[in-house]
């Protein structure tokens, strides 16, 4: 019995730590997909907002 009494802390605060690296790991996957996603939206968007001339010379090349 006083084996376990000894060992509960630290087994305890263990998987406490266990659980916040967790937490923080997928919050960090969830943040690194929406960041993909986000770049892949305006790379998307880009052309569309910056079309190339016809000439291909933007104005401040002329």
């Amino acid at each position: 019995m006083d084996y376990i009494a000894v060992l509960l802390p630290s087994v305890v605060v263990g998987l406490i730590f266990w659980f916040a690296m967790k937490a923080i790991f997928n919050a960090d996957k969830s943040e690194r997909r929406a960041e993909a996603r986000a770049q892949a939206e305006a790379a998307a968007r880009a052309p569309e907002q910056n079309p190339v001339p016809e000439n291909g010379q933007f104005p401040e090349q002329r």
